[in-house]
């Protein structure tokens, strides 16, 4: 009975162990694989990261208050287009005045990428933001290839793009 409880032990323990490995590799650090989310979008569509698993995802979070995230979007907006790359742009609405403001912005700016309305600031928490602009460039497999903070423009997007898988 002695052996049971112990060889019963040890799986236990062997299983939780790998649970851990494996919960590790997920995070917001380069070479890790990048935490899934859901959100809405701005026109109301609902969109989760893994959904875009086997492509490559450029991953920016903005407001429409920061000058250098207003300074970034038509670089975004260009390489969007150029690059028929997946966009996701995560709005911190929980830190704008209102969604109203932010539509505004994306028509303004003229924004066709999906616009992320992260208004509980769940996500933002989740990839531990700031300063922002944030980006992220996560590869085919959902793993991070690099973070970069402030904003990029059209050539550093395309440099950065191009190095992942």
């Amino acid at each position: 009975m002695k052996r049971i409880v112990s060889a019963l032990l040890f799986i236990g323990v062997f299983f939780s162990t790998i649970g851990l490995v494996a919960a590790e590799d997920i995070g917001t650090e380069v070479g890790q694989k990048a935490p899934d989310f859901k959100l809405i979008t701005s026109d109301g569509e609902t969109v989760q990261l893994s959904d875009f698993k086997g492509k490559r995802v450029l991953l920016n979070f903005w407001a429409s208050w920061c000058p250098p995230c207003r300074e970034e979007m038509p670089d975004l907006e260009r390489f969007y287009q150029d690059k028929d790359a997946v966009v996701l742009a995560v709005n911190l609405t929980n830190m704008e005045m209102n969604k109203k403001t932010v539509n505004e912005f994306i028509k303004t700016y003229g924004l066709t990428f999906p616009v992320l309305m992260d208004e509980e600031g769940q996500v933002s928490r989740l990839y531990r933001i700031s300063p922002i602009p944030t980006t992220y460039m996560i590869d085919t497999k959902g793993i991070i290839g690099q973070r970069v903070y402030g904003p990029l423009n059209y050539e550093q997007m395309i440099t950065e793009y191009e190095k992942m898988n």
